[in-house]
């Protein structure tokens, strides 16, 4: 039998981190109450960008004791800090740069797909679309994420699974924009490795063939339908429903937060 659509949005402003956060557990929450009713329930991929913000891993903000200073210095930087739930380290979101969060069921598939499985299918979503959509192949490493080069991350994946609900996700670096915002941490605790980002790796910097977030959604869209092997329709969020009227007020909230920051020049 086969699986049901994934229902896609793409946000065009971008999102306040905590906002996000809240409208991940908010359709969570609903999927769970659905499942548990026997009702039908959907899956979602939420794509946006981020305004500025760092975000900590859950065994980073659970065990580090320097994790305040570290906050600290980074807000006075104009960006928003996070503790998170989420596997990994220390990363940053921002504009520039593609956010992912698929709120898949993970028992939906006979037999349910497990974590390992899961990760390995955004990895590869990841890795096709660099190489299909800007002839650009990954480097294998033995970290998790898309590399350029053993030295230079252009991907990073990081999830939380609870009743078999995903949420969470990858980040994908498109623009420079990223890049000045990365260099002030340590990504993902590795101290040898710096952020990449698509149009450094393409060599498109032109006006003329420049490379937006706007413009590898559709494709990306894409490339994951086919390696989860499920439809990927997207959302109308005109309609009546709990979760897209908590997507509409997600909307309103990143347009009343106004200019984002940028970061300060040396």
């Amino acid at each position: 039998m086969s699986l049901p659509p994934v229902f896609f949005h793409c946000f065009r402003t971008p999102v306040p981190y905590t906002t996000g956060l809240a409208l991940q557990e908010r359709i969570h929450a609903l999927q769970l109450l659905a499942r548990k009713a026997s009702r039908s329930h959907r899956d979602y991929l939420l794509l946006l960008e981020h305004r500025p913000v760092f975000t900590f891993g859950r065994r980073q903000h659970e065990t580090s004791e320097d994790i305040g200073a570290e906050m600290t210095r980074l807000k006075g930087l104009g960006a928003d800090c996070v503790p998170t739930k989420r596997g990994g380290q220390t990363t940053y979101h921002g504009p520039g740069q593609i956010v992912g969060y698929p709120l898949l069921d993970l028992g939906r598939s006979s037999p349910p797909m497990g974590i390992r499985d899961y990760i390995c299918r955004l990895q590869k979503t990841l890795e096709l679309h660099l190489l299909e959509g800007h002839s650009i192949r990954h480097v294998p490493s033995e970290h998790t994420g898309v590399f350029l080069d053993p030295r230079t991350k252009v991907a990073s994946i990081g999830v939380q699974v609870r009743h078999r609900l995903t949420t969470h996700g990858f980040a994908m670096n498109v623009t420079q924009e990223p890049i000045p915002w990365f260099d002030k941490v340590v990504a993902c605790g590795l101290t040898d490795v710096r952020a990449g980002c698509i149009a450094e790796a393409a060599k498109q910097e032109t006006t003329t063939n420049a490379i937006t977030v706007a413009g590898e959604l559709p494709a990306l869209i894409s490339r994951f339908g086919r390696v989860f092997g499920r439809d990927v329709v997207e959302l109308d969020v005109s309609a009546d429903g709990e979760v897209e009227e908590a997507i509409r007020a997600t909307q309103r909230e990143a347009v009343e937060a106004g200019p984002w920051p940028q970061i300060p020049t040396p």
